[in-house]
């Protein structure tokens, strides 16, 4: 027992020694010359630990994961961090959530401090770093394409897109490119999240990790199951930036981020990861408060010849319906018979047709039963089973798919105006003028010019309006937005998705007796479109619908109830959209009253982010009037 305890206290005796030991000369050396260079001032060691600047001076990392610093101060200190990186190099110590030596673990820094300072590998000899060189190999990366899926409106965490990088191999087609494999960013979100899902979301309560997928993942997810078209815009970057980025993102493998949904999320951090693949680039600074997804590829477009391509992958709904468009009247009902009974597809009238019409009639009918089993777990396996059935009939015809080009309903999210918007304007409401400024956060509305955003969807978020009443010598908020957001889904012979609404905020009513009033409302509403195509398109929508509202103007301060409204809007010409809806709605808790209100509005484009908007809005005999200028930016 004596020996044991001899043998342990000379272990700790010389592990304190060798902890007590001075650098070696030519770590002093090294860290020596960085002081004299200042390399942890320079703008690239900050993009390798993502620091930004703090308000009142310093340096604070976005990045969360202590195993990614080196220094017990490196979240603070760019300069202790590369001390100890450097130091660490030296070292077979494994380290970093991927254990491996610091040289492996970090091979960007790695990289990027032997070309500052030249490393003598006799006296710093290079590890082999076989995990990382058999990772890099694999992707065998001749460029890097950014690829934005569209937004969708039924999960809060997509509805204004989402953005991904894919590493492309040389001679790849359209085709295989589905092969490839992806850089993402996201969210760790346990599942069955409920109702804390988007209020952790908001204020940073997941964790936000890199990883490698396959595109074909990737594109079944968004493309199949959610039904969003993909955009994807191919970059300019040669093979030293490509093997900079790839470096990256391998150390990244060791960083979590806390996930912000508005500001540092899936967008801004592939941004970061650009910026260190061409330091040239300047993209993160160019958003302070939040960063959505559009105006990331709005800004990557604006870079001169920074992107070389533009390709779309529709979704199936997209593909389906630009089909469906090229199907005579009876060749659409019998694409509707075979989506109902299979053995349609052996019937007289398929027979019939030519043998090119009697193939895409089951080409469409396919896509639309693989549509549906995708989309709904239940219907899975009957669906295959139905669309082998669909398949083997196709197979009798013996001829080629014809090939038809499918054009999206949405343009390029480029070509969009951007998401904040200012407007300023005035009018009149009832026997007074006024005058009237208004800023929003995000995003689009129904009348807001529709390029590069998905049609017939609304997202709202953070607006306020400050108006002047001349003749009450009032200045007050008129109207605050927290978020407003419809999603109209027109209604056919295929398609049969449920439209919706919510709105939550305030606004100023007139109401018995009490002018200009602050009443607070949420509303929500279930409902239908449908679409036509009488002038260029009109979309027609009618919803059931529940408020509640808080207000001084009432007796009791609130009131609940429910109505229906019913509205569309009109394309009258390619810049110039017409919306008008009316309603009624009866309270039955609270003040029992009833609201009947009606609108107009109209929207003409002048440019890309400029338009003039003129609105009349009707609501319990009160009238109002508004002209507004408006600009996004």
């Amino acid at each position: 027992m004596q020996l044991l305890t001899l043998l342990l206290a000379a272990c700790l005796w010389a592990i304190s020694v060798q902890a007590e030991e001075p650098p070696s000369p030519y770590l002093s050396h090294l860290l020596q010359r960085a002081h004299d260079a200042h390399l942890a001032d320079e703008r690239e060691w900050h993009l390798l630990l993502h620091y930004r600047a703090d308000l009142f001076g310093g340096y604070t990392s976005e990045q969360d994961e202590p195993g990614f610093f080196l220094s017990p101060k490196g979240k603070t200190n760019p300069q202790a961090e590369l001390d100890a990186t450097l130091t660490q190099f030296f070292s077979p110590e494994l380290v970093g959530r991927s254990k491996q030596p610091a040289q492996c673990a970090f091979v960007a820094r790695y990289a990027w401090l032997q070309d500052r300072l030249g490393f003598d590998p006799g006296q710093l000899p290079p590890m082999p770093c076989e995990r990382f060189e058999r990772w890099i190999e694999e992707f065998h990366a001749r460029s890097i394409t950014l690829v934005f899926p569209s937004a969708f409106m039924n999960n809060p965490a997509s509805m204004f897109g989402h953005t991904l990088l894919r590493i492309d191999q040389e001679g790849q087609t359209p085709q295989t490119r589905i092969l490839a494999y992806t850089i993402n960013f996201a969210a760790d979100v346990p599942k069955d999240e409920g109702l804390a899902y988007p209020v952790r979301g908001i204020f940073g309560g997941y964790r936000g990790y890199f990883s490698t997928i396959p595109y074909y993942l990737k594109v079944q997810e968004y493309r199949d199951m959610e039904n969003r078209d993909i955009w994807e815009y191919r970059l300019n970057f040669g093979e030293p930036q490509i093997r900079r980025l790839l470096m990256h993102a391998w150390e990244l493998g060791n960083a979590s981020f806390d996930y912000f949904f508005f500001k540092e999320n899936c967008s801004y951090h592939l941004l970061s990861l650009l910026e260190y693949a061409d330091p040239s680039l300047h993209l993160t600074e160019q958003f302070g408060f939040w960063t959505i997804p559009a105006d990331t590829v709005r800004l990557l477009a604006a870079q001169p010849s920074l992107v070389t391509d533009i390709a779309f992958r529709p979704s199936r709904v997209t593909l389906i319906r630009r089909k469906r468009e090229h199907l005579s009247v009876s060749e659409h009902e019998l694409v509707r018979r075979v989506v109902r009974d299979a053995t349609a597809a052996q019937s007289e009238e398929l027979r019939s047709l030519p043998l090119s019409r009697q193939a895409f009639v089951l080409d469409v009918a396919s896509d639309y039963v693989r549509y549906r089993g995708e989309r709904d777990e239940a219907e899975a396996a009957s669906a295959r089973v139905h669309n082998r059935q669909i398949l083997t009939a196709r197979s009798l015809l013996r001829i080629p798919s014809e090939d038809i080009s499918i054009r999206p309903f949405a343009t390029q999210p480029d070509v969009g105006h951007r998401t904040s918007r200012a407007s300023l304007g005035g009018g009149w409401r009832n026997n007074d003028t006024f005058e009237e400024i208004t800023v929003r956060a995000a995003y689009h509305d129904l009348l807001d010019p529709e390029p590069g955003y998905t049609p017939d969807a609304q997202i709202e978020v953070g607006s306020l309006s400050l108006r002047h009443y001349n003749r009450a010598e009032q200045t007050r908020i008129e109207r605050a937005t927290l978020l407003n957001v419809v999603s109209l889904s027109p209604i056919d012979g295929l398609f049969h998705a449920p439209s919706w609404k919510l709105n939550l905020g305030m606004q100023t009513i007139t109401h018995r007796g009490c002018e200009l009033c602050s009443n607070w409302s949420v509303n929500g509403g279930i409902g239908a479109s449908a679409e036509t195509h009488l002038l260029r398109r009109e979309v027609f929508f009618a919803f059931a619908e529940v408020e509640g509202n808080y207000s001084r103007a009432y007796e009791e301060r609130h009131r609940i109830g429910g109505g229906a409204s019913a509205g569309f809007y009109v394309d009258l010409a390619e810049r110039w959209r017409l919306l008008a809806s009316a309603g009624y709605l009866r309270y039955a808790l609270g003040e029992q009253s009833d609201d009947v209100r009606w609108s107009v509005g109209q929207r003409y484009t002048l440019a890309q982010n400029w338009a003039l908007r003129l609105e009349y809005n009707h609501r319990d005999h009160d009238n109002d009037v508004l002209f507004t200028v408006q600009a996004f930016f």
